[in-house]
This record gives structure tokens, sequence and C-alpha cells, in this order.
């Protein structure tokens, strides 16, 4: 009988304490809408590898990204907000972005430093950095990879004809793309010492642009001519394509997995890194696809599935944020003191979700945060944050939009353009607070203050209070406006009011306008 109770004992000891490899797979530009098990599904494309992590893992309903590619992996790679890291939008992109800086404490340096035999690469799109100079292309090494094998930049010119590097060393690639990213995680995984735990960070560029029929055998649309007509004309068709050739591919991975006796020992975490293209968006208003806060731009799919996962099947209405992976990966390799690691300069936003991961606990954060910002700065820059019913948009140029996610999901209905019940008023002062806190810096958090000019709804001035400078939104630059005082006396007119130092003004209340289009104007406080 105490032979029987050691054996159990020792059984346990070692699941417990079994080998865990970690792989992260990341689509690019893939929202919730084409899955048929997400809530919000609309047409749907089938995914039967994806789909069969479900049953192994916990899929979070509740999960946001940032709006682009860049800023939701550097929030990945170091558990940061973009407004701490600098990388606000696409490296290289329209607008411009800061590039990561090489200093930041990321996933593959912390766990050199728990575990050096714990294999890491990284296979598949990288941006990051910008190709040149040169020596940015070590750049991966240089922030704790192994190994690196991928494209650089964003998006790919061909799927049949790109450039990859492979630690820094640049070839020429004509198999497709998605396939050889496979191809080359496959390859890496086979160098590995199988008594060495691994971390595989695979980056496919599908199912971003450009749009295209994928190779014979990896889908099912065969009607698709794929000539640039028939691809403008039915975008979404060669979109459900490029998402099957993924699924595939992923299928062959875990089949391979399966042979080299790995699955069992590999959580899997699968996530799209911000919402789809205008192209392809199943949404009514365009302009709240990808590279916007709103919900349709940052609502991503996400699933943790493997053997970490306690009472697997579940799904969770927790809010989670794409930068919880960062720690959810150094603790699913059993790194809890992670912490000890980073210094006080370079502060971790991520939340561990191994409280959901081992049914534990159903919540890990109050509220989830995502922004976007540009080098040249745009009407789209913004910050959000929601948590369970609400949420709060705060654009970079002063206008404030309010929404409630159960009763509109779309977003479609600004609550501050009217008054405030009791519990929306409670929910927005709280989110005010906590994004002001979060940023340091913000708006008063009253609605009273969120005014607009006569007929002019979305003009709005800021920062109100101000002390030296007043912003107006984009829209309305080059517009002729005035700014007078409480007593009607003329103080400035012009179509260049950013431009104007008021850090002389007296305190007290001023009104702005647009000329001869409103007759009281918008209310302006000055506080020195």
């Amino acid at each position: 009988m105490k032979k029987i109770l050691y054996l159990i004992l020792l059984f346990f000891f070692f699941k417990a304490n079994a080998q865990r490899n970690v792989i992260l797979i990341i689509a690019d530009d893939l929202g919730t809408d084409y899955f048929g098990f997400n809530e919000d599904y609309v047409d749907t494309v089938d995914v039967p590898n994806i789909r069969g992590l479900l049953s192994k893992g916990v899929r979070f309903n509740n999960a946001i990204s940032n709006p682009v590619c860049s800023n939701t992996r550097s929030g990945i790679l170091t558990g940061r907000y973009s407004f701490r890291t600098g990388v606000g939008n696409i490296v290289g992109g329209i607008g411009g972005s800061g590039q990561l800086d090489t200093s930041e404490i990321t996933i593959p340096r912390l766990l050199e430093i728990y575990n050096p035999n714990i294999g890491k690469a990284n296979i598949g799109k990288w941006h990051l950095h910008q190709p040149m100079p040169a020596g940015n292309l070590l750049f991966p090494n240089v922030l704790g990879y192994d190994h690196f094998e991928g494209p650089f930049i964003g998006q790919l010119t061909s799927y049949n004809n790109w450039t990859k590097y492979t630690n820094a060393v640049a070839s020429t690639v004509t198999n497709y793309a998605t396939s050889e990213n496979v191809n080359n995680a496959l390859s890496w995984l086979n160098t590995q010492n199988s008594n060495n735990p691994f971390f595989l960070w695979l980056a496919f560029n599908a199912p971003h642009n450009p749009l295209h029929l994928p190779p014979a055998g990896l889908h099912s649309y065969t009607n698709l001519s794929g000539t640039q007509a028939n691809i403008n004309n039915d975008p979404k068709a060669y979109f459900k394509a490029m998402i099957q050739a993924l699924d595939t591919e992923i299928g062959r991975l875990f089949d391979s997995l399966q042979v080299m006796n790995l699955l069992d020992s590999t959580d899997i975490i699968f996530i799209g890194d911000n919402g789809n293209s205008v192209q392809t968006a199943q949404i009514s208003d365009l302009d709240k696809a990808k590279g916007t806060v709103y919900q349709y731009g940052v609502h991503v799919p996400f699933i943790i599935a493997g053997p970490s996962v306690e009472n697997q099947g579940r799904v969770s209405d927790a809010l989670v944020n794409t930068t919880d992976i960062f720690t959810t990966v150094l603790e699913l390799f059993q790194y809890n003191n992670w912490i000890s690691q980073i210094p006080s300069s370079k502060p971790v936003d991520s939340k561990s979700l191994m409280p959901i991961i081992k049914n534990l606990g159903t919540q890990v954060r109050p509220w989830a945060f995502c922004e976007i910002f540009k080098a040249i700065p745009d009407s789209v820059d913004a910050k959000a944050m929601r948590n369970v019913e609400y949420k709060l948009i705060r654009f970079d140029y002063g206008a404030e939009e309010f929404y409630n996610l159960i009763t509109d999901p779309e977003e479609t209905f600004n609550l501050l353009t009217a008054p405030l019940s009791g519990t929306a008023l409670s929910n927005y002062n709280y989110l005010c607070n906590e994004m002001t806190t979060l940023l340091g810096s913000g708006s008063i958090c009253s609605p009273s203050a969120i005014n607009s000019l006569d007929g002019y709804s979305d003009l709005l001035a800021y920062p109100n209070p101000f002390s030296m400078r007043i912003y107006i939104n984009p829209k309305y630059r080059g517009e002729m406006l005035e700014l007078t005082d409480n007593s009607g006396q003329l103080i400035y007119s012009g179509i260049n009011i950013e431009s104007q130092d008021f850090s002389n003004l007296s305190e007290g209340i001023y009104f702005i306008k647009i000329k001869n289009k409103s007759k009281t104007g918008l209310k302006l406080i000055k506080s020195n």
C-alpha cells in the first residue's frame, strides 16, 4: 500500500514539474469575426486546426491588442504599453513610429537568465525595427533570441518571392511564405536537444495583404481565379482562403509536434495582432477597422491550449491585453520571480493569466488598455480603456468618446453627446481617472467639461482647462477661429490658433468659436 501511494505521489510530482514548451502563434491582421467560435462572428471560414485548440484550452472572449502590428508585438515582447516603449504605430509605415529600444527587457532575455538551456527562436515576421542600417538585422538576436528567421519588415510584396533573413543573412525565398514559416519552425525544432525546453515565437504574415490565391491543397476555395480583377471584386473570399491556408499549415505544425513527441508537453498560444483591414472588415463603419482603438480594430482571437490548462475547453470573459502574454509565457516556464530582474525604470504592465489557466480565478485586471500614436500626429491617434461594460476613448487631439459595450458593441452612440445616467457617469469617472493615473496626464474627468460649438459636435478644444496652448480637432484646422474673454472682448482671430502662446492670459473663462458660425462658442477655462 505504501509503495502504491509513493508511486501516485511520484506521478503527480513529475506531472507538476514536467518539462513545458511554449509556442506563440501570431496571425497578422486577423480579428475575431471570421471565426465561428467567437460571439461576434459574421461570415466565417473553416479552421479545424485552430478550432481544435478550443477543447484543449481556454478561449479569452474579451482580449484586446493594439490597433497595428508593431505596437502589439512590442507590448508582447516587453510586457509594456506603447507609451513606455515608444512603438506607437507601424515601424516604417505611414505616419511612422519609434523603433524598439534594444535596452528593453524581453521574454527571451529573461528566459536566458532563468534557464540558459531553454531554446529561444523567432520565426517569421519581426517588424520592430527598420532593416537599415544593416546592423539592425541583428536586433532579434541582441534582444535575446538564439535564432531569427523570417521577413524583417511588415507587409510582403509577394508571398511567393520575398526576402528572408536568417540571423542577419539575407536570402531570396520563392516558397509560399506561410509554408516556409512552418518549414523553418520545424527545422529549428529538429536542431534542439530533446531534453531541453523551448520557446518558439511563430509570427505569420498571413492573412495580411497582399490578398492572393494560396497554393492548391492548402484551402478549399477552388472557384477563385487568382486574377487581380477577381481579387478586387471579391477580397473577402481570398482573405478566407489565406486564413484556411494558414490553418492548414498550423495543422502540419501540430502533426509534426505529435510525431516528434512534443505536442503533449507544449502549450500553444494563438492570437491575432489586431483587427481586420478596411478591405476585409465585416463592419458597417469602416472608419472603425484596423488602425483604430475602436473594438473592431483591437478585439482579437486569443486561445491558450495545452497541458498547463486545467479543466480544458473553457471560455473566459476576463479582460485581457496581448501584453499579458509576456508574464504568462514566463510563468508557464515556472519562472515566477522574474520581477526581480526588472529595473524600476522599466515598469511592466503585463498581468499573469495563470490564475485563469489553472482555473483558480476569473479576472486578472479591472480594465484593459490600448493605444496608437504616430511620429506625425494623426486624428486617429488615441488611448482607450475599457472595463466590463464601458469604454472610454481619449483622442490625442482632445476629443473623448464613451460607449456601453454591452448594449452598443459596435460603438455607434457616443454617450457623451447626452447627459449620462448615474451608472454611466460613475464608470466614466472611474475609467477617466484610471487612464489619467496610468498616463500621468490627461483632461479633467468631468463630462461637463466636454463641450462643443453650436452645430459642431466634433469641434473640441483641449486641454480644458488650458495654460498655454489651445488645440482643436484636426478636421477644423484652417478654419477662421476667434477667442474671446468672458466679457466678449476679442483676444485672437485667425487660422493658426494652435501656434499661439496664451500663457500670459489671466485666469478665467474664455470662449472659442468659428467666426460667423456660432453665437456662444465653446467655454474654456484658463488656469496657470
